[in-house]
């Protein structure tokens, strides 16, 4: 099957105290670190699923410090894997839009995160194909940021260099900012990213049998 799009992971290596910080203190730095890979195995194992697509990791951190890095590891060499740059995460995510854009022959880039494992193989091929009639599309994140971000010229998230990100209204800024780039974006459906303990309570709760509702049972009641 010809190639589509490329979809691509921003992602942090799940390293104790520098990954889901703000689950502690409901649970120490490693065990908030646990989750985090297991957030990160769940959406590699949805994103390796969709058809399709060449899959992208543009990543950030230690892997082998990380938790579950065997794993992970074995994971992303079904990937290719490329290094964050830039000094802030806004310009982070425009480089790694543009590197892979780059990397794939100008395909278009659908990007997501590693806060959304409830995402599916299912959800992901329908919000690559609603791009169809659009320059790109965006998700609302229920926190007022946003989960995912496609575009068919992946060169023209150099927008996304302005825009404060982790606010609560990162998403409406995002938005504003690729329509001031003459960009048409239609809206994809919204979800809640795993930024605190009880949303990822919340999220788990619909995903039985996962790594992240597991990783949640395990590190959060013993």
């Amino acid at each position: 099957m010809t190639a589509r799009a490329s979809l691509l992971v921003v992602a942090k290596a799940p390293v104790p105290g520098q990954a889901k910080t703000r689950l502690s203190p409901a649970v120490p730095p490693g065990q908030a670190a646990d989750i985090a890979a297991a957030a990160l195995l769940d959406t590699l194992d949805a994103v390796l699923a969709t058809p399709g697509t060449i899959p992208v990791v543009a990543m950030t951190g230690d892997l082998t410090a990380a938790q579950r890095s065997d794993e992970l590891r074995a994971l992303l060499r079904r990937t290719v894997v490329v290094p964050q740059r830039g000094a802030d995460f806004a310009t982070r995510l425009a480089n790694a839009h543009a590197d892979t854009a780059h990397l794939n022959g100008g395909l278009p880039v659908f990007q997501i995160g590693m806060d959304t494992p409830q995402v599916t193989a299912e959800l992901l091929d329908g919000c690559i194909a609603s791009m169809r009639h659009v320059d790109g599309v965006l998700g609302m994140a229920a926190d007022g940021g946003w989960w995912a971000l496609g575009l068919h010229d992946g060169y023209r998230a150099a927008a996304l260099r302005t825009v404060p990100m982790s606010r609560d209204d990162t998403g409406s800024l995002t938005a504003a900012a690729l329509r001031r780039h003459g960009l048409r974006i239609g809206a994809l459906p919204e979800l809640s990213d795993v930024d605190d303990m009880g949303t990822a309570l919340a999220v788990a709760a619909g995903l039985p049998g996962s790594r992240f509702a597991e990783a949640l049972l395990v590190d959060v009641l013993r």
